[in-house]
Order: structure tokens, then sequence, then C-alpha cells
């Protein structure tokens, strides 16, 4: 039997950074539309994706996202819970759920604001056998500083003014084999990194999923929040294209 296409998203965090807003209000239901949060744009995508079943990892606030979300179904999903009861991290939440996963689901953070096709991503992992597939961002770092080289004698042998860098960064999107599950500790925290960590050390395969050409943003801080939002109210529809582009026209 086939099983739905599943993702489990994290909301059980403090959202410490966001402070004040989130004395209130838990991150994951902080407004980012006029009339939707961040984790309800999340799940209107789950479903337009052909997902069918959501897990939400709760814990600080989580009464109001059980009774903001409820049981999922205007967003096309059957949404179910699991309460932390300290924070587990960004991992260790699915040592809760073990039982209720299928060979090969997705993870996000209930904070990013993306247009990424998490169908085609949850595909490409199947298809590749891997452990772990990341979705991948590009970004710039730039230095506002004059940088130094030097040897190991302390001798300058280069020197760069405000240079730039590229990296590819983890997005907070993750698609996972169960075997994942295998090195998750029940009951403690447990993160991203050790689990990358984790997976280099053994040489589990670990792949990307490069979402450079689509959008992406962390809404973790306040400048990223308003940005956001900025963005979201500018190009709704790229974030929710199920919907009519101009409503009422």
């Amino acid at each position: 039997m086939t099983q739905p296409r599943t993702a489990v998203l994290l909301a059980g965090g403090l959202g410490s950074r966001l402070a004040p807003f989130t004395a209130v209000i838990p991150k994951p239901l902080v407004p980012i539309g006029e009339r939707e949060s961040i984790a309800e744009v999340v799940l209107g995508q789950l479903g337009h994706h052909g997902f069918k079943r959501a897990i939400i990892s709760i814990g600080y606030l989580g009464h109001l996202i059980k009774a903001v979300i409820g049981d999922g179904s205007r967003y096309g999903l059957e949404v179910e819970y699991v309460t932390e009861d300290s924070p587990l991290g960004t991992v260790g939440p699915l040592a809760l759920v073990a039982d209720r996963l299928p060979e090969t689901f997705l993870l996000l953070n209930g904070d990013v604001l993306t247009d990424l096709d998490f169908s085609s991503l949850l595909a490409r992992h199947t298809e590749s056998g891997k452990t772990l597939t990341v979705a991948t961002y590009p970004r710039e770092v730039k230095i506002d500083l004059g940088v130094l080289d030097t040897d190991e004698t302390g001798t300058v042998v280069g020197f760069r003014e405000k240079p730039k860098f590229d990296f590819y960064v983890s997005m907070g999107v993750y698609a996972m084999h169960k075997r994942v599950l295998d090195c998750i500790p029940k009951g403690q925290a447990f993160g991203f990194d050790h689990l990358m960590y984790h997976l280099l050390e053994t040489q589990d395969p670990i792949g990307t999923f490069d979402w450079g050409h689509g959008r992406w943003l962390d809404i973790g801080r306040h400048d990223d929040f308003a940005l956001a939002q900025q963005t979201f109210a500018r190009e709704r529809h790229v974030y929710m294209p199920w919907e009519p582009e101009n409503p009422g026209a």
C-alpha cells in the first residue's frame, strides 16, 4: 500500500529572535500576510504540491497552533500533532513520530517563506536513494573589512579589500529516508548540525536540491521578517499560486 506524502513541520521553538512578537504568538503564527501566518502558507503549499499528511511538532504556545490550524482539512491535508515536553532541536522531534513516518518524507522549519517545489524535492530524493537531501540556496556574504592572508610566520602574503564569498546554505527544508531515525536519540535535543556531522562521519550519502532560481527567506530575525512581509505582499501569487492572481478582478 502506497503511503501518503508526508511532511513534518517544526513549530515547537520559542522564537526568541522575534521577541516581543513571540511573547504572545508562536513564531509559526506570526502574520506574514493580511489574512494568514507563515505556517498557513506552508501548509497550503504542501497541499498544493500533493502532500496529504502533515505532522506538526509543537511546544511553546502549541495550543494556539492547534486552534488556528485545526485538522488541516482547509489545506487539503490531514494534520496530526506531537508535543515536545522540552525543546528537541531541529531533528530530535522525529524520534517522537518514528512509527508514523513513511519510508521517505519532508522535514521543514516552521519559519521559511519559499516557493520551493516540495513535490520535486521529495521525488528527487526518493530516486537518489540517499539518506538525506538538503534544499539549498546561494548566498553571498560580504566582509566589510580589509582581509589579510598570512603564512605560518605571520608574514602577510595577500590582501583583499572587502571581499565577497559565495556559499550554498541550507534552506531549512530536508527530504529524508527513515534511516535517519537510527542516529536520533530519544528524548534529547538533536539538531540538523548533529545529523550532518554524524552522516559525514559515517560517509552516509547526502544530496542537495538547488533552488537558486527560486525564492527563499528565513523569517527568524526582525529585519528578515520585515523583508518577508514586503515580499509576500508584492508576490503573493508566487507563494500561493492556487489563488487567483487578481482576486475580484
